[in-house]
């Protein structure tokens, strides 16, 4: 197969997929899957991943998203607010809208259904799960949390959160504009529009704890509206000593897993992709796109393992010191996060010879 390899076709495999196609890099994507689901869970896309999507010529997937103007942490018993992010600072919009639409415009990448991925090999060998197998160029293991290309890179195992999230789509009985996190023990609940009339609904707390007995009104009427709930586990894995092995580099949760505290896993996936295919005419892209990218996703995913801690704090002392810093945070303290995209931040000029086992994709 003269061409590389894309194992998963979640948000993260096809926008890579569609970003090397801009740069005349050839890709397929292997889907596990025989269709991809149409779902209705919303999702955030910040303005760190929605820029990367614009300028792939993709920005038109966004005409029916909703634009908060804000996100606000409230308190749990009494709605009050603690702090308040503008979101509209940024140059590109911060969106939230049904992850399914964004999936659907991200199909025009060549997507083969039916074949899950069980094993690689360092030389570009894929092995699927019917006993066939396919040899590329490269490989990208897209395939998530459970991935089965991370295997050939980094042996370890899923862990438990402790945390489960039960999320359901509403429809919006008064107009919500904004994203709402309600902080409480144990327990954190967030609420955001996603166009046509819609809300998305995420719970997150301990497993088989269901009691909101003291929360405010406003957030039991939310949750008793719930009639189709989806619950998920939520998983994590260790961070890896390395996202690369000769033909085969990781991206997205497959490389770094990261809990949706601060809803950046799409976004990240999304950055790695642009970043992945910027460093694909260079002759060790894979050392140069783990070096690129780990500078910005360490800190970020050390934030969402943080919030698993920070967001379920019951009332007392370190809730208080909580509140009183996320109230005293200046109006641009997430500007690192969604106004700064490191990936566009590689040399074009850059002509170093320097090698390593990693392919060039333009060898292809």
């Amino acid at each position: 197969m003269d061409r590389i390899a894309i194992v998963g076709a979640g948000i993260g495999g096809l926008t890579t997929a569609i970003a090397l196609a801009r740069r005349d890099i050839r890709s397929v994507v292997f889907e596990r899957r025989d269709a991809l689901p149409d779902e209705g869970a919303g999702i955030q896309i910040a303005p760190n991943a929605a820029a990367e999507l614009h300028e792939l010529g993709l920005g038109e997937v966004f005409e029916a998203a909703a634009r908060p103007s804000c996100r606000e942490i409230r308190r749990w018993q009494d709605n009050t607010v603690i702090s308040r992010t503008d979101l509209s600072r940024y140059d590109t919009p911060y969106y939230a809208m049904r992850r399914g639409a964004l999936v659907g415009a991200l199909r025009e990448a060549a997507v083969v259904f039916g074949r899950r991925c069980v094993s690689v090999t360092d030389d570009g060998a894929l092995c699927f799960a019917d006993g066939t197998g396919e040899r590329a160029t490269a490989v990208v293991g897209a395939d998530g949390l459970h991935s089965a290309v991370r295997g050939l890179v980094v042996r370890d195992e899923l862990r438990d959160s402790g945390y489960v999230a039960v999320r359901a789509v509403l429809p919006m009985e008064t107009e919500l504009d904004r994203v709402v996190v309600w902080l409480g023990p144990h327990r954190h609940v967030v609420a955001y529009p996603i166009g046509r009339g819609h809300l998305n609904l995420v719970v997150v707390g301990r497993p088989g704890d269901a009691n909101v007995d003291g929360w405010h009104p406003a957030v039991r009427d939310l949750i008793d509206r719930i009639e189709r709930p989806e619950v998920h586990t939520l998983y994590d894995r260790p961070p890896a000593p390395r996202w690369h092995h000769g033909r085969v580099v990781l991206i997205g949760d497959a490389a770094h897993p990261m809990l949706p505290f601060i809803a950046q896993g799409a976004a990240q996936a999304i950055e790695d992709a642009a970043a992945l295919a910027r460093c694909g005419g260079r002759p060790d892209a894979f050392r140069r796109f783990e070096a690129l990218r780990r500078e910005r996703v360490g800190p970020v995913a050390d934030l969402s393992r943080a919030g698993a801690h920070v967001y379920h704090l019951p009332d007392g002392d370190e809730q208080r010191q909580r509140d009183t810093a996320m109230a005293a945070a200046p109006p641009g303290s997430h500007d690192w996060l969604y106004g700064r995209r490191v990936a566009s931040l590689l040399p074009s000029s850059d002509t170093s010879s320097t090698r390593d086992a990693s392919p060039s994709f333009r060898k292809i």
